[in-house]
């Protein structure tokens, strides 16, 4: 069946369907690929926690009529989402022989779909604190890939996958994959289940779609019913944000920030988007929030089974950081005022550029610092990171839109990654 003269694992999950409805690929020529690649990287990489015995099988049995969007793809799990019938380790040693009976929504979602989950991919304990991912970035192994969803980059990012699934409670899901050179969404707070996900700040927590291209973002998008939403104009309008915290940018990203609107002149107009004075305690808002909300989200470990729960749980259920459960209202109502100006100030916007990270991956393997990706979690909003050519070492630009303007973001991202 095969006639794809290209390396199979390099295929997008978009390039990869139209080779299988047009008889040149089969299912089970993607999963062996996929995991040819695995078996020749992941001994540097270290993505995966778990795969799945059965995924040849699965792909085999893919009929080449199938009509579902991501039938025979193969796809990673962050290993924080349930699934039935693998483990859900959250890479905690409280959780290592631990079997969901169900898998998450999320994931149920995209086996209707057609989707074969490939395997658990490594993660931050809990996605929160405590232990780091093994993962390695795989443009540079001394590196990190970005955490916490760290698995999940690196696989997409190293052709281990087309497709992959994370969450983002701060940054988890736009840092790493502009750490590893990845697409990724991070939709609007809501709109993708997080039942059967390991809770961090609920509030905040957010399911993460990762791809290496903007067309299979929006084949994900229609997968998980993402809001229509007002198309952009013929030429687009885009606000350029360096945030209240530009000074903590590292020199690349400046530089990079310095040529967007000639780059981007094409095809839009880049216009200055300043945030008032009271952003600048939005990161603050966004801890107080996070570790409030966290203190009750790891109680129930920290009383039934303390000795093997990292410190960095002990100290949210602990309310080391000082945050109190009056301070945690205040900032929700602090937060919901930020949302509604920011709101407001971004109409007449298709979108607004801002880093995706402070510059590149660092060395080690720490998830890296998500000062300029906490702000928009706890805004609630979306963020698109696309790569930028030409770098050292992938470098990434965020999109952010207005709630429920999931699409719309899309559909700029479109336009703009030809130019990036």
């Amino acid at each position: 069946m095969k006639d794809v003269t290209t390396d199979l694992a390099r295929l997008t999950a978009s390039e990869a369907r139209a080779e299988m409805r047009a008889g040149r690929l089969t299912s089970l020529d993607l999963v062996q690929a996929c995991l040819a690649r695995i078996a020749a990287r992941d001994k540097e990489v270290r993505a995966w926690i778990t795969l799945n015995p059965e995924a040849e099988a699965q792909a085999a049995a893919i009929a080449p009529d199938d009509p579902r969007p991501l039938a025979g793809i193969p796809i990673a799990i962050k290993d924080m989402i349930d699934t039935g019938d693998l483990p859900t380790t959250h890479n905690s040693p409280l959780y290592g022989t631990n079997r969901p009976a169900n898998d998450a929504p999320c994931v149920e979602v995209l086996r209707a779909a057609g989707a074969i989950v490939l395997g658990k991919s490594d993660t931050t304990e809990f996605a929160a604190a405590g232990r780091w991912a093994a993962t390695a970035n795989p443009h540079d192994v001394t590196r990190t890939p970005g955490g916490s969803s760290s698995g999940t980059a690196a696989a997409v990012g190293d052709f281990h996958v087309p497709l992959g699934l994370g969450t983002q409670t701060g940054g988890s899901t736009i840092r790493p994959a502009s750490f590893c050179g990845d697409v990724a969404l991070k939709p609007s707070w809501g709109l993708i289940s997080t039942e059967g996900v390991k809770r961090y700040s609920v509030s905040l927590d957010t399911i993460g779609l990762f791809a290496r291209s903007v067309e299979d973002i929006a084949l994900l998008a229609d997968v998980y019913r993402l809001p229509e939403a007002p198309a952009p104009g013929a030429r687009l309008r885009l606000g350029l944000c360096l945030t209240p915290y530009a000074d903590k940018l590292e020199p690349e990203t400046l530089a990079l920030f310095g040529t967007l609107a000639e780059r981007l002149a094409p095809v839009a107009d880049v216009i200055p988007f300043d945030l008032p004075e009271d952003f600048a305690g939005i990161d603050d808002l966004h801890r107080c929030v996070m570790h409030s909300e966290g203190a009750a989200a790891f109680l129930n470990l920290a009383v039934t089974r303390p000795a093997l729960l990292h410190d960095d749980f002990h100290a949210r259920v602990e309310r080391r950081a000082g945050h109190t459960p009056r301070q945690m209202f205040e900032a929700y109502d602090a937060l919901a005022r930020l949302r509604m100006t920011f709101e407001e100030m971004s109409k007449g916007f298709d979108a607004i550029l801002a880093p995706s990270a402070p510059g590149f991956a660092p060395p080690g393997k720490g998830p890296g610092n998500p000062l300029f990706n906490a702000m928009w979690t706890a805004l609630q909003v979306p963020v698109m990171t696309l790569p930028v050519s030409g770098q050292d070492l992938p470098l990434g630009v965020s999109l952010v839109g207005r709630r429920a303007e999931d699409r719309r973001v899309i559909a700029a991202a479109q336009r703009v990654a030809p130019l990036l």
